[in-house]
């Protein structure tokens, strides 16, 4: 092979070298230069961010397409399911108010919206009455498909929305899936939950505010109550179509219907020189035709002989007035009631049988109208509770047993506790209601002048208080109360609920008599009272 000369080298190699440096400089410019490690969230992190975007357009979907209309009996109605902490059913029936029912605790509540009487469905019962015998069942399938469809257009709704989202938030398709599953596991998991937790007997304690506080019989009476409503779906098939009657009334609102077999007692406490409480009251006593008043003391504030002018409405409420005294009722108050008509005063342990039930009271040992502390309070509260106890298991020898006991603090109340089985008391402003150890119920009323003059020294008013209880005429047994709670200063607000006696709720076995278990021995150590307040 002919050499080439070195001149002739000299020249080709810088040749050969430009393309070869022109590669390389070309691989060196494709190639990344530093890769940056991005740093990733936490997986927790994630998981909230999700949790968080189901829960959004789970809540965004129900908003805009889960609910469903619903003809119910004569009724146009909506249902719809909510997010909720505390879950529970509400039926709004605009313009009178509403009734919520505590059904199932899960985080969603079930809403039913009655919108308004179809006028020809309407007309059809008043030219057809007869239809109303099988109104109920009609009511009833109604409300199953309703809520059937929607439960199926829920899921839909809560599926949708949290896959929409999830698309829009993660723009991938994957995630969006993902969310979309979750929202149908949570959906699935609080109809688990409603499931489990399912209160049937809810109908028979609702809750009334707006107009239907005016409207009792809506539920019926304490008998038909515990007789009648047995099954959730269908009473609540029943309030609906009980509705029907309170619009075809307008402004005239159904009266209470009183059970002849049963006895009304009004517990009031607390008035504290507050005129507008004996207009309340005088209107509970005409509406729930009330056959006694029971006043738990405190019904003045100072207990001076000015203040006595105060008490002259009493005379004229409509039912007989029973009272004990309070802390900040003086003697001067106890004797100027003596001697009004219609007025008992109990004292003492002194019973007295009214209206076909038996009553028993003590005053409050101490006069401290300055809410001041007496040295030794508690311990005269115990003795004072411990005398009335001695006088109620005299009248349990002498064959008069004591149906209802009363005391102003609940520290003396505690103390009768196996001698009577309701006792009845107030001083905290606020109701609360006990089964103490040995049986005897303990109902402690809030303030039904809500605090009188100190309604203005907290931030926001103490509303007005004040329950009815049902009695059976024969046996003298509880049956059911209603709880009162009126707005305090100011406020228009008004709220009633109905409760049912254990021993008749539906199922439960009723007791053989009406009194508790006596307590061992003739005494026991007392339950340690709460502080006491400056009421």
């Amino acid at each position: 092979m002919a050499r080439v000369p070195a001149a002739v080298r000299s020249v080709l190699n810088p040749i050969r070298r430009v393309p070869r440096a022109l590669a390389r400089r070309y691989r060196s410019r494709q190639a990344p230069a530093t890769i940056a490690l991005v740093p990733q969230p936490h997986p927790w992190a994630r998981a909230a961010g999700l949790v968080a975007v189901v829960l959004c357009g789970a809540w965004l979907g129900l908003l805009v397409v889960g609910n469903v209309r619903v003809p119910v009996g004569p009724m146009n109605t909506t249902m719809t399911l909510r997010p909720s902490l505390t879950g529970g059913t509400k039926i709004n029936i605009s313009p009178l108010g509403a009734l919520e029912l505590d059904s199932h605790v899960a985080p969603v509540r079930l809403d039913v919206n009655v919108d308004q009487l179809d006028p020809d469905r309407s007309q059809a019962l008043v030219d057809h009455p007869e239809r109303l015998s099988g109104l109920q069942d009609e009511v009833t399938d109604d409300v199953g498909r309703g809520t059937l469809d929607l439960a199926v257009r829920s899921g839909v709704a809560v599926v949708a929305g949290a896959t929409a989202l999830g698309l829009v938030v993660y723009r991938r398709p994957r995630r969006a899936v993902a969310a979309g599953g979750l929202a149908l596991a949570l959906l699935a998991a609080s109809g688990g939950t409603a499931y489990a937790t399912w209160r049937p007997d809810s109908v028979l304690e609702p809750r009334f505010s707006g107009l239907l506080t005016s409207a009792p019989s809506l539920v019926g009476n304490a008998r038909s109550i515990v007789t009648e409503f047995d099954v959730y779906q269908k009473e609540l098939a029943r309030l609906v179509t009980n509705v029907t009657k309170l619009y075809d009334a307008t402004s005239t609102l159904p009266a209470y219907a009183p059970d002849p077999s049963t006895l009304r007692v009004l517990h009031v406490s607390d008035i504290h020189l507050n005129p507008a409480s004996w207009k309340i009251i005088a209107s509970l006593v005409e509406q729930y035709k009330v056959d006694v008043i029971v006043d738990s003391g405190d019904t003045m504030d100072h207990g001076t002989a000015a203040e006595n002018g105060f008490l002259d409405p009493v005379e004229h409420l409509g039912a007989p007035y029973v009272w004990v005294r309070g802390n900040h009722d003086s003697m001067i108050t106890q004797r100027y009631l003596e001697g009004l008509e219609n007025v008992h005063v109990l004292d003492g342990g002194r019973a007295k049988t009214i209206k076909g039930l038996r009553f028993a009271g003590i005053g409050d040992p101490q006069f401290t109208p300055d809410r001041s502390q007496q040295a030794g309070g508690d311990r005269s509260q115990e003795l004072a509770g411990a005398r009335l106890a001695t006088a109620l298991r005299d009248q349990s020898a002498a064959g008069t047993p004591v149906d209802v006991a009363i005391a102003h603090e609940p520290s003396a109340a505690r103390e009768v506790d196996g001698t009577v089985p309701l006792v009845l008391a107030g001083h905290i402003h606020h109701d609360e209601m006990e089964i103490l150890t040995y049986g005897t119920r303990l109902r402690i009323e809030g303030s039904t002048g809500g605090s009188g003059l100190r309604a203005i020294e907290g931030e926001h008013p103490d509303p007005i208080e004040a329950s009815i209880r049902y009695f059976d005429r024969d046996t003298r047994r509880l049956q059911a109360w209603d709880e009162i709670e009126l707005g305090g200063l100011g406020l228009t607000t008004a709220e009633v609920s109905r409760h049912l006696a254990e021993e008749n709720q539906p199922g439960a076995t009723p007791s053989p008599n009406n009194s508790p278990s006596p307590s061992p021995g003739t005494s026991r150590e007392a339950t340690p009272s709460p502080a006491r307040p400056s009421p």
